[in-house]
């Protein structure tokens, strides 16, 4: 049975959740703090983490950065605040998907399907990845995938879920012109129905991190009207 974090302190939204979701078929934990929601978490078998953002005591951010720094289970996070800024941030630190208050029971448990199924475990997803090259290189860039990590001119630089997803991504398809369309489908998911300019924002992380002068793009470089590609420098 797959068993749910769902991480809330405000108690109108959290009981409601555990009650329907259970009736859904989930087994599901509760926690009111991320004090408590961590311990949870590290006692293991959770399969997803419905997380919200404003927490006493341990925040959702910085709750969503631990948990992302230990595993690669699904996270969703959800937000009383709809701007950019705040969408963005939650999807840098790590994040698979968000909500935002007020949300219906039914759009977020379509948002948990959905991750779910582009996630179906760690352990699952990293042996299904057994016949592809573990070992991805362009240029100084050197990405080990079974150890989810990554070096840049001889040093180890640390890349969340999402922005690890997307070069990997890109570095499978070195010297190939990825559009916009095929980049948001693999990494978000073709049910994905947030803001497309996550992408430019993911993008632009990733320049800051590979190139030596993120203003000079010699590894990845924008292919204007169709997406993006990434190559040895030359």
């Amino acid at each position: 049975m797959t068993r749910l974090l769902i991480v809330e302190d405000e108690e109108s939204y959290r009981e409601p959740l555990v009650y329907q979701l259970t009736r859904e078929g989930y087994a599901v934990s509760a926690a009111a703090t991320g004090e408590e929601a961590w311990e949870i978490f590290t006692r293991g078998g959770i399969d997803l983490v419905l997380l919200d953002v404003m927490l006493p005591g341990i925040g959702g951010i910085e709750l969503c950065r631990r948990m992302r720094e230990q595993s690669r289970l699904p996270i969703i996070m959800v937000t009383a605040k709809s701007t950019e800024i705040d969408t963005v941030v939650g999807l840098e630190i790590g994040a698979d998907d968000y909500v935002t208050k007020p949300y219906s029971f039914r759009e977020l448990l379509a948002r948990i399907r959905a991750v779910l199924r582009r996630n179906p475990g760690a352990e699952s997803r990293d042996a299904g990845d057994t016949h592809e090259d573990p070992l991805l290189r362009c240029g100084e860039v050197i990405m080990n995938v079974a150890e989810h990590e990554v070096s840049v001119r001889g040093e180890q630089v640390f890349f969340p879920l999402k922005e690890f997803e997307l070069l990997e991504y890109l570095l499978r398809n070195k010297g190939r012109v990825m559009t916009r369309h095929q980049l948001i489908n693999h990494v978000w998911g073709s049910d994905y129905v947030g803001d497309t300019k996550t992408l430019d924002v993911h993008v632009k992380r990733l320049r800051a991190k590979i190139e030596a002068d993120a203003a000079v793009h010699r590894y990845l470089t924008t292919v204007r009207g169709l997406g993006y590609k990434i190559d040895d420098p030359r």
